[in-house]
């Protein structure tokens, strides 16, 4: 039996999308605080480690937690990490405090995402999971777009740019509160052994989970990567300030919300394996040609279409994973959002590999592996996802 959606229980559930579109300012963040403190890629490159590195331990835990307090109560308890980290920059700001800052980001996006994305299954129909997740990465998008903007505005209007902090603990507080009110169908608290940590990574001997985690560190490692690189692409080859080079990460916002948009409405007539497939070839093709580009409309168009292809992937592998075994839905969504690590694992790289290169070729050559492990990936999904 359908359930029947009620707008009173969704809107705050998919508000909080918007809260997990915080963790995406991390691009322009690494912009301003490697000019602010002298940092070299490598040591910039920690600053996305410090908020994507909890993924790789909390999300299985988190997910063994929500099991016991509910979906709705983990989603709360993500919401007081966000706040705490998101008000610190207005009262200390160093580098210690920057990385502690975002950290906490970290950690509250790592219980959001691994909560939220079920929590998703208690107020719409299963039918309508794929396309109601992807409308949630839109408004997780949509909240990427304004980050830069809302950066530069504070730089340049407010004197400091972690002013945009503030703004966002005063954001999370009002969704904590929308949600806390809000009467959402009780899911069944469960206590199986089936639940532990050490079961839960025991899926990943399913081979068609394993493949679907890769993808999930890859597809997440590419859009953090993008989001710290493209500013970066537009200072050296065009020798751009800061300000201006933000807007690029927003451009690159404004593409994968529009991307994203789009993947809802498509996802209702084509098929996953045939969107993956179609998106990452053409994600591919843009890489290449970012790597050769060097005048401002040709980055921004590259930068632009790769944003588009990516912007519905997750949304994909996520909901593929989930019908595998959906009576371990939980375990499942701990599990993928373990690959969300890719956020960290993947810059640093591209950090190391600049710097050694002494380009950021090296950096592109990192996300060009990410996608060429994603088009093989979405070839795979038609013979083991049937």
């Amino acid at each position: 039996m359908k359930k029947q959606i009620s707008l009173k229980s969704v809107l705050p559930v998919l508000f909080g999308f918007w809260v997990m579109g915080f963790a995406d300012v991390i691009g322009i963040s690494v912009t301003y605080a490697k000019e602010e403190f002298s940092w070299s890629e490598t040591q910039a490159g920690f600053l996305p480690f410090m908020v994507f590195f909890w993924f790789l331990f909390l999300s299985v835990p988190v997910a063994s937690l929500m099991n016991r307090i509910g979906r709705k109560n983990t989603v709360l308890f993500s919401m007081l990490f966000t706040f705490v980290g998101m008000a610190l920059p207005y009262f200390l700001f160093n580098e210690w405090a920057c990385y502690f800052a975002f950290a906490l980001l970290g950690i509250g996006n790592t219980f959001l995402q691994v909560s939220l994305n079920p929590l998703v299954s208690n107020v719409i129909d299963g039918s309508l999971l794929t396309s109601t997740l992807t409308a949630g990465q839109l408004i997780k998008a949509i909240s990427a777009f304004v980050g830069p903007l809302l950066a530069a505005f504070c730089s340049l209007q407010l004197g400091n740019w972690e002013m945009m902090f503030l703004i966002y603990a005063g954001i999370t507080l009002l969704s904590t509160i929308w949600l806390y009110m809000t009467t959402i169908e009780k899911e069944v608290v469960n206590n199986r052994a089936t639940s532990s940590i050490g079961s839960t990574f025991q899926l990943l001997k399913d081979r068609r989970i394993l493949i679907l985690f890769f993808g999930i560190i890859c597809v997440v490692g590419l859009d953090v990567g993008m989001n710290t690189v493209t500013p970066k692409l537009l200072m050296t080859r065009l020798d751009l300030a800061k300000e201006v080079a933000g807007y690029g990460t927003s451009w690159y916002f404004a593409a994968r919300t529009f991307g994203a948009f789009l993947g809802v409405l498509i996802l209702t007539k084509l098929s996953e394996r045939t969107y993956f497939a179609i998106n990452m070839l053409v994600a591919l093709l843009a890489l290449i040609g970012l790597i050769f580009s060097f005048s401002y409309t040709g980055i921004l168009m590259w930068v632009c279409l790769i944003a588009f292809c990516a912007a519905g992937i997750f949304s994909v592998i996520y909901s593929l994973a989930l019908r595998i075994q959906p009576d371990r839905a939980n375990e499942i969504s701990g599990l993928m959002i373990t690959g969300v690590s890719g956020g960290a694992v993947i810059p640093l790289l591209m950090g190391v590999a600049a710097d050694c290169s002494g380009s950021l070729i090296g950096s592109l050559l990192i996300l060009g592996v990410c996608i060429v492990y994603l088009l093989i990936c979405s070839f795979r999904t038609e013979a083991k996802f049937k």
